[in-house]
């Protein structure tokens, strides 16, 4: 009987953690949205379908992707929610923010997300799994959205751009220019022609021009996202010699992949002070995940997670080997993981990390201010 009270115990003060980090979002959905639309450029971790009807590997419309989703296997490459339908919540608005690919036409003055699993700053990232949407395509369908929107305010170019300044543009990139280019030797060049700290300097060159055209596009209220620890997902785990230790924790993460990001997101915080300095009106935010996720990570127990080298879906060593598979039996308890499979957090991590984007005070966190001041900023 006090092993079955103690199991309760424990069971117990998982739920009540779990309802508190879901509860701030909760009380957004009723109240009205602090801006007018949200626009969202990404990869994998916040596509919410853009993929599921083109020729790829990087889709996740199939089950047991969105098993805690209300609306099922969306494409979401989550159990659940992602970081910026959490936002979204977080923001006011009352519902998600629709996959550019079956938005109508009347949706998009909430915002639309172009986001695309295998997506890059470079076209050619994410190639080895088919077809996807870099950035640069992003980028056109945006300027097509525009277009469109322009249209919608009876070719007002002045009110469009009034409308568009007031928005928040999520842009989250790169981690596909380590995982699916510059760590992949055998089928991309990169890391046999350029150094870390030449190759990172490439892609923030790219990456300011997309920026800057999604600013001439009318954005001001930018949220540059920093790429997280790649080098500590199952997947890089599973790769690089460390073994789980069966208590839930990894011997190490490759730090030569972690090291190179850090000079991409360092260079992030300078693009960011840089595009705040020298574009009128321009309010750009750095959102540090791979601070937050070291956070995390070092905290884990405190966050409520048991697990966190371990994918709750997937095949192999730290279930980071083959990612999760059609039809396969996750983990039971998905709130007890960190991530959700090889690559991708779960619903819960993806709750703490848009409430750290979203609330925080701390500067290693958030640059120069949270998500919530830039709302109203």
């Amino acid at each position: 009987m006090a092993s079955c009270s103690w199991i309760m115990g424990v069971y117990f003060g998982k739920l009540v953690l779990l309802v508190l980090a879901f509860s701030e979002v909760t009380r957004a959905w009723s109240v009205a949205p602090q801006v007018p639309c949200f626009f969202i450029f990404g990869d994998s971790l916040v596509d919410n379908g853009n993929n599921n009807n083109i020729l790829t590997l990087a889709r996740a419309n199939y089950r047991p992707y969105g098993v805690d989703f209300a609306e099922g296997s969306s494409g979401r490459f989550t159990n659940g929610r992602t970081m910026v339908d959490v936002l979204a919540q977080l923001l006011g608005f009352g519902g998600f923010i629709p996959a550019h690919a079956v938005a109508e036409r009347a949706g998009m003055l909430r915002g639309l997300n172009y986001a695309s699993g295998a997506a890059g700053i470079r076209d050619e990232t994410g190639n080895n799994l088919g077809d996807h949407y870099p950035l640069g395509q992003q980028v056109n369908h945006f300027r097509d959205t525009v277009r469109a929107m322009t249209r919608m305010f009876r070719g007002n170019s002045t009110r469009a751009g009034d409308y568009l300044g007031q928005c928040i543009y999520y842009m989250g990139l790169g981690s596909n220019d380590y995982l699916n280019n510059y760590f992949m030797p055998t089928m991309y060049s990169t890391s046999r022609e350029y150094s870390p700290r030449t190759y990172a300097a490439l892609l923030l060159q790219d990456y300011s021009r997309q920026l800057t055209e999604v600013y001439e596009l009318g954005a001001r209220k930018v949220a540059i996202i920093g790429v997280g620890q790649i080098g500590c997902i199952p997947y890089e785990l599973a790769r690089y010699r460390n073994r789980s230790t069966g208590r839930g924790r990894s011997s190490g993460c490759n730090e030569d992949i972690n090291k190179a990001i850090s000079m991409f997101n360092t260079g992030l915080v300078r693009m960011v002070k840089r595009f705040n300095a020298q574009l009128p009106d321009a309010k750009f935010v750095y959102v540090n995940t791979f601070e937050s996720s070291k956070d995390v990570a070092a905290n884990a127990a405190s966050y409520g997670f048991d697990v966190i080298d371990r994918g709750c879906c997937g095949v192999g060593r730290n279930n980071g080997q083959i990612t999760c598979l059609p039809l396969q039996t996750p983990c039971a308890d998905r709130t007890s993981y960190l991530f959700w499979d090889a690559f991708h957090p779960t619903e819960v991590a993806n709750v703490i990390y848009a409430k750290k984007a979203y609330n925080s005070s701390s500067p290693s966190e958030v640059y120069p201010m949270n998500l919530r001041q830039l709302a109203m900023a």
